[in-house]
């Protein structure tokens, strides 16, 4: 039976499929921003709410990374994918529904909206599923490249489509027109995403009925060379025994999250910071998230060359000079110049922590994407609801945004410690 099997795709049918599918599945994270700001001027929202509806998608889009990687090892990545793409539609689908009502019964709706948030940020946990089902289907050697591509493009979602809703849908058809296109493109995406999405040699062949022994000898001679080890809830396991898992956690927590953090709430610093328009501070939004993706890509190839602790070190050193500088501006020009230095430096880090994480945690590879891509990915969900503590705070003509940056700095300054104690272990 084994010589009938039919293999469909390859590595980089793999990598589109993937890709497509994190693209599709991370967008939500952006429509968020515009949406606090505009509840707030509906419905009153105070800062700490608004700062929980930014960041709502990004709790499930985090946490649920951990179960959902670790079950790569076990199906492939195509099944997970799938759930929590669909899981996502539901989300958009009801939110959709809520935010087209009207402002009373959108006043009324606020545990809804964030419930429905809160689904619809599942798609953002395609990225650690994906991370697995990459890495399954390319050697160690290619490894870099490959995840910064799949990462790199991913992350392009939210600043398109930040930037498409601050100077097209949003002036166009307004929020509630702006979910149903949203909701529309996810869904087409999803379908997508079913037809396209790939697993690597061995899974299809043990989906295929040969054993685990068989499947392996039929996969490595086809290129493969990681494989999974034991169970879903080992893998998890044996990657939680690992320190260097956890220290990567921290790393990812500033380079990941804190992307996150920022895409959802530059728009909102832009408007009531510096007085911007939602299309202006949109634009800039998309050029820092935009330009972040952009340089993971190629962070996948620099960490393939000068390795990625190197790279890592070097990134975050960059990214905290650009904290300090927008935790020291008043100016918009200064400000923008301080994000290219943190596009830079967490462009580029996000791809350096996951070049490690193969080479650190090869036994188990999807449980140590979990635990890294779900807990680090937390810091979108903790930092912004740690900036709108700032905000209350806020002195006369200081409403609190500079100050809270200095945050970022702090983690920054542990987070190239950690590398500084990694670099010097592995020497």
């Amino acid at each position: 039976m084994s010589a009938d099997v039919v293999i469909k795709g390859n590595r980089r049918s793999g990598l589109a499929g993937a890709t497509l599918g994190f693209f599709i599945g991370f967008a939500a994270v952006s429509l968020f921003g515009a949406t606090g700001t505009y509840l707030k001027g509906v419905i009153g929202l105070d800062p700490i709410m608004v700062g929980l509806l930014i960041s709502i998608p990004n709790l499930t889009g985090s946490l649920l990374r951990i179960p959902f990687a670790a079950w790569v090892d076990k199906d492939g990545g195509r099944r997970p994918f799938m759930v929590l793409l669909a899981l996502s539609v539901i989300g958009m689908l009801g939110i959709t529904v809520v935010m087209n009502s009207s402002p009373e019964v959108i006043g009324r709706s606020l545990p809804i909206i964030l419930v429905f948030g809160g689904l619809a940020g599942c798609g953002i946990a395609t990225f650690s599923v994906g991370i697995g089902q990459t890495s399954y289907w390319f050697p160690q050697k290619e490894q870099g490249k490959a995840l910064g591509t799949y990462a790199g493009v991913g992350n392009l979602a939210p600043g398109i489509f930040a930037l498409l809703l601050s100077l097209v849908t949003i002036r166009l058809v307004g929020i509630g027109g702006s979910y149903v296109i949203w909701f529309v493109l996810l869904l087409i995406g999803t379908i997508a995403y079913g037809f396209l999405g790939r697993n690597a040699w061995y899974f299809q062949y043990r989906k295929a009925g040969l054993s685990h022994v068989d499947a392996v000898s039929r996969a490595e001679k086809d290129g493969q060379e990681l494989f999974p080890k034991g169970k879903v809830s080992e893998s998890l396991g044996v990657s939680a025994s690992n320190v260097q898992t956890w220290l990567l956690v921290m790393i990812y927590f500033t380079t990941f999250g804190g992307f996150l953090a920022f895409t959802g709430w530059l728009t909102k610093y832009n408007q009531e910071f510096f007085g911007l328009s939602l299309g202006l501070a949109g634009a800039i939004t998309a050029f820092y998230s935009i330009g972040a993706s952009l340089l993971r890509i190629a962070g996948g190839s620099i960490s393939d060359r000068f390795g990625g602790k190197r790279t890592a070190l070097i990134s975050l050193v960059i990214a905290m000079a650009g904290s300090v500088m927008l935790a020291l501006s008043s100016n918009l020009a200064f400000s923008v110049a301080a994000l290219v230095f943190l596009a830079f430096g967490m462009g580029v880090g996000n791809a350096a922590v996951f070049k490690m994480v193969p080479q650190a945690v090869p036994e188990a590879v999807g449980g140590a994407a979990g635990w890294v891509g779900g807990l680090g990915a937390l810091g979108g969900f903790v930092i912004p609801m740690l900036l709108s503590l700032f905000l209350t705070a806020g002195l006369e003509n200081d409403p609190g945004y500079a100050r809270g940056f200095w945050i970022f700095t702090i983690l920054f300054g542990v987070s190239i410690l950690i590398t500084a104690v990694i670099k010097r272990k592995n020497s």
